[in-house]
């Protein structure tokens, strides 16, 4: 197979506007994997194979001391130290073109239809497909799983969502169901024009989706995906405030797919490396793409507040580099999961914290997510796929730049 470096407008000319792009994991050959937060499923009987973990040893961002913020990380450092959320990947990874996949994150592990949640959304650049906003921006709750996929899997991602939403038990006399899927366009390593995925592969990230450790890079709907010329994927953070500050956790997982500058921790990662954007004076679409972040909570906030602190994680997206280009689209989706806020039959919901409170959770989440960015960023692999091949960014070359600037990194393997 001819292997090409990944050039974005050559990759997609007019087909899409430089969109968003692509990659995968090097865990697993063959066919669509289930891979659940804690692990890789196999199912035999439909023909369905992994191929056994090779060991490949990618950091996160605090193995290498980068660690941005002041707030402590939970105990796992991801989206599902908020209790009760649930997270499912489903990778999509098939001979020399498939490289696709869908990730689920669950606010609870009841039936969400009848126990919502109250939630905000916001649009940082909308070059999107971001569907079932409409119905969170107007009556500010969620009632069902948040996927993430690939752009021309949405209609296969809303599919998989409401099949999973009408089989609950209670929902029997369900006949609207508000489906929330983003995505990001993964058309450089994986066949998008083939739509090889499907709602009954989708809907095992949904009933996979556990809470626990939550895989990261190359998987899920982070398979195909491409940030700064480097690989992409699925990344999550969380942060911890103080005791006298309420102690609620905020958790961030993000689906990254989008360009800029690259800088991490404030230090200029991208242009010390001689990738980034504009570079040369040359606007070649190469930072154009996408990014979803979710964001998570326990604390009891009103889908108002929740709305102001989906709009913090743009802030992240920022200091990671990201001018927010005209063919880029970058969303964000809060959501609260502290009891006397849910809505419901027979529920009261409270107001949440009154708006004084909100900002440190601010801080929590633009931490959280700029930390859910870097993770997504070290944990993604090498991959080659349809149109050509995309590289994980070099380790060690981002700790030479990083003691160049005077921080304390490093990686123990």
């Amino acid at each position: 197979m001819k292997t090409n470096r990944f050039n974005p407008s050559k990759a997609f000319g007019s087909y899409i506007h430089a969109p968003r792009l692509a990659c995968m994991l090097p865990l697993i050959l063959v066919l669509m994997v289930p891979v659940a937060s804690n692990g890789y499923g196999q199912e035999s009987e439909t023909g369905l194979e992994v191929v056994a973990d090779p060991e490949v040893k990618r950091p996160r961002a605090r193995d290498l001391g980068i660690e941005p913020g002041i707030l402590p990380t939970g105990l796992l450092n991801a989206i599902t130290d908020v209790e009760g959320v649930l997270v499912g990947h489903v990778t999509f990874w098939k001979g020399e073109s498939i490289r696709t996949g869908a990730t689920a994150i669950l606010p609870h592990g009841g039936n969400l239809y009848a126990e919502k949640v109250p939630a905000g959304f916001h649009r940082g650049n909308g070059y999107g497909k971001f569907a079932g906003s409409t119905q969170i921006n107007e009556l500010g709750e969620i009632e069902t799983p948040i996927v993430l996929t690939n752009t021309l899997s949405v209609p296969q991602g809303m599919e998989a969502v409401i099949s999973w939403t009408l089989r609950q038990p209670g929902n029997e006399s369900v006949r609207s169901v508000n489906a929330i899927v983003g995505e990001t366009n993964d058309g450089f390593l994986n066949d998008i024009r083939g739509r090889h995925l499907k709602s009954e592969s989708i809907i095992k990230a949904i009933e996979t989706a556990s809470a626990g450790v939550v895989e990261e890079g190359s998987v899920g709907a982070g398979t195909g995906t491409v940030m700064f010329g480097w690989k992409g994927g699925i990344g999550t953070s969380s942060r911890v405030l103080p005791e006298r500050l309420g102690g609620f956790t905020v958790g961030a997982l993000v689906q990254t797919n989008y360009g800029g500058v690259l800088r991490i921790d404030g230090v200029p990662v991208g242009e010390e490396l001689n990738q980034y954007f504009m570079q040369n004076a040359v606007d070649n679409g190469d930072a154009d793409g996408s990014v979803i972040v979710v964001l998570a909570t326990d604390a009891p906030l009103s889908d108002r507040n929740l709305k102001r602190l989906a709009s913090r994680a743009m802030l992240a997206i920022g200091r990671s580099g990201s001018p927010a280009t005209n063919g880029s689209g970058d969303y964000s989706i809060a959501f609260s999961t502290h009891e006397t806020v849910r809505r419901g039959r027979g529920m009261n919901p409270s107001n949440g914290l009154i708006n004084n409170a909100l900002s440190p959770l601010f801080q929590a989440a633009v931490e959280a997510t700029e930390e859910a960015i870097y993770n997504a960023l070290f944990k993604a692999t090498d991959v080659t796929g349809h149109r050509g091949s995309v590289q994980a960014i070099s380790i060690d070359r981002v700790i030479e730049v990083m003691q160049q600037y005077g921080r304390a990194v490093n990686f123990v393997r």
